[in-house]
């Protein structure tokens, strides 16, 4: 049978406090994917959604299945949603897997935000207890004002610095990597030139990181088609080469097992574990920013440097840039062009895959590209191969 692949993506207008329907957004990329796929409402039949309809933090959370099953009036053999799955890729991984047993022949997976309009509307809040007490990992951070994931992941980034002698000016290559190749995505939200020294000068928000580290809330939905590779219409599959979504640590952003690390670890062991590629094959990488210390794990994790090397082997920027070993963020990453929890970085990299970067396309064509999303104890990961 063939592999699964990406046939086709879609992507609504992007943007801070675009004051949209969430439906509207949703229904927007959804139609762009079914054509840019070369298909008909008629033909899908899998939907798969991060993270579906949720109440809290207001946003974060597009409309149910059911509500875009109805609008589309789409005839459906299978779905699948939530937050609990193995990193913001987890549903598509899920629909890679649904179509490959055959289940279904066409699934729309979609990632829907509106973050930017509801912290408008009103002030974002931070973590809270639900009732009187915060129970399980939250009872270790809660009390102690680690209210925000900013304050989770800068214990982590703190600790590699100390371990590793990484320092600021390392880490900073992520953030203007991200907005120089912003600068050349016509759809990014923040596309003037950033600098060191104003990278260096900018708030911290929780040492060690500033705000540039940290990524942009955003309105806006990606969506893209999973079927079988042969299935191919309009587009050239993008064939999913191998899946990594192991959770061999304890599931806890306190209590894992190396603080050095996240559950990319291992994520990017499983990929590997896999598949025939090497790192080294890989032509164009979209690593998960919601952090920029999350790009230094997911480089170690995956094996395109070794523990601890990761500030050095982004330490000018050249290796990661555009005609770079490695390029990253090719589109201006999480950090620059917006938060759509991973999708925007799906999105970019078939886009890369398929030779439509304009301005930021990656000069050599590339034919095998890596997605990476999530961090803390949440990591899923897919190599996407151009048939």
């Amino acid at each position: 049978m063939a592999k699964s692949a990406v046939i086709g993506a879609g992507a609504s207008d992007i943007g801070r406090r675009l004051n949209r329907d969430p439906m509207a957004l949703t229904l927007e990329s959804c139609t762009r994917a079914i054509e840019d796929a070369g298909l008909k409402r008629e033909d899908i039949d899998g939907v798969a959604a991060y993270p579906g309809n949720i109440v809290a933090p207001v946003g974060y959370g597009g409309p149910q299945i059911s509500e875009v099953q109805d609008a589309l009036r789409l005839s459906l053999n299978w779905s699948s949603s939530g937050l609990e799955s193995t990193g913001q890729l987890g549903p598509l991984i899920n629909a890679a897997l649904a179509v490959q047993s055959g289940i279904c022949n066409h699934v729309l997976c979609y990632c829907t935000t509106w973050e930017s309009t509801a912290q408008g509307l009103a002030s974002k809040s931070g973590v809270k207890p639900v009732g009187d007490r915060a129970t399980g990992q939250f009872a270790f951070m809660l009390p102690f004002g680690a209210h925000s994931p900013a304050n989770w992941t800068a214990l982590y980034a703190q600790h590699y610095f100390d371990e590793f002698g990484t320092t600021r000016e390392e880490l900073a290559q992520i953030a203007l990597t991200a907005r120089a190749n912003a600068g050349k995505n016509p759809k990014a939200v923040y596309r003037d030139p950033l600098t060191l020294d104003g990278y260096l000068a900018a708030k911290m928000i929780s040492t060690p990181l500033s705000l540039y580290d940290c990524d942009v809330p955003v309105d806006g939905s990606i969506a893209v088609i999973v079927s079988r590779a042969d299935a191919a219409r309009k587009r050239p599959a993008l064939e999913i080469e191998s899946i990594g979504c192991a959770m061999r640590g304890r599931p806890s952003w306190v209590d894992f097992d190396d603080l050095s690390t996240m559950a990319m670890r291992d994520a990017g062991k499983m990929l590997w574990e896999k598949s025939t590629l090497k790192p080294s094959d890989v032509d164009v990488a979209e690593l998960y920013d919601g952090f920029s210390i999350f790009t230094l794990f997911w480089l170690e994790a995956l094996g395109f440097c070794k523990k601890g090397e990761a500030g050095a082997f982004i330490r000018d920027g050249k290796r990661i840039a555009l005609d770079g070993a490695l390029p990253l963020a090719t589109g201006g990453g999480q950090l620059s062009a917006g938060r759509l929890n991973g999708y925007g970085l799906l999105h970019e990299a078939c886009i890369q895959l398929w030779g439509d970067g304009g301005e930021r396309q990656v000069k050599k064509q590339p034919k095998v590209g890596l997605v990476a999303s999530g961090g803390g104890p949440f990591a899923g990961c897919l190599l996407l191969q151009r048939a």
